[in-house]
């Protein structure tokens, strides 16, 4: 009988053994299957991960070529050298100026590379085109344009007479400008600048970019 409660022992023994191991078994497996999800959903990050940054990239990547492209064929970045558009423009502000099919009317302001005998470029505002009249009371500061009197809340200075021509008309493909400036402006008042050839027009000056404190639109 004894013999039998011993076997007896041994047999519940090794049950309770084997399910000891059974639930270990299962233990390990249900660690090793959370390892492999957190596994793929680190993989999962990480390919989420590379695929927003590459998408980064590329919208960097194609911002700055368009705005190469733009700097390249339709605008440029000048820089404001002088007091004459003073208080429009100060001195080493920098501009974008605009040439996308343009063509210069009044009150514009318009980077040219040259003037008549001076070969510095030049940035003025534009007072007449081709074919408008043109007449200027220096006494009182008065222009007046195709008969109408310029209302001119951008000036500085005096509009003094600087010894040059001024055409009763505006010759075909010339535009007559002034620095806003105009006690400090050498423009087409003087024999220097004259009047400018709309060839030599580099673009309308639109905005200033810097210094950032400075920036704005032109009109």
């Amino acid at each position: 009988m004894n013999n039998d409660i011993r076997n007896n022992e041994e047999i519940k023994n090794r049950i309770e053994a084997k399910k000891r191991e059974m639930a270990e078994q299962g233990k390990t497996k249900k660690k090793r299957k959370k390892r492999n999800t957190d596994s793929r959903t680190i993989h999962l990050k990480k390919s989420e991960g590379t695929a927003s940054l590459y998408e980064w990239v590329h919208s960097l990547v194609f911002a700055v070529a368009i705005v190469v492209i733009l700097l390249t064929f339709f605008l440029r970045l000048v820089d404001v050298s002088g007091r004459s558009m003073v208080p429009t423009l100060q001195n080493k502000d920098k501009v974008i100026v605009s040439n996308f099919f343009y063509t210069p009317k009044t009150g514009d302001i318009i980077v040219a590379s040259h003037g008549a005998n001076y070969e510095e470029p030049v940035i003025k505002r534009v007072i007449a085109t081709e074919g408008q009249t043109l007449s200027i009371d220096f006494d009182n500061d008065v222009i007046t344009v195709d008969g109408q009197v310029l209302q001119e809340d951008y000036i500085q200075g005096h509009t003094g007479d600087e010894g040059g021509v001024i055409p009763s008309v505006i010759p075909k493909g010339k535009v007559f400008v002034l620095g806003d400036n105009r006690s400090e402006s050498m423009d087409s008042r003087s024999t220097k600048i004259g009047l400018i050839d709309v060839n030599d027009i580099i673009g309308k000056a639109e905005f200033v970019v810097f210094p950032f404190s400075d920036a704005k639109y032109l009109y």
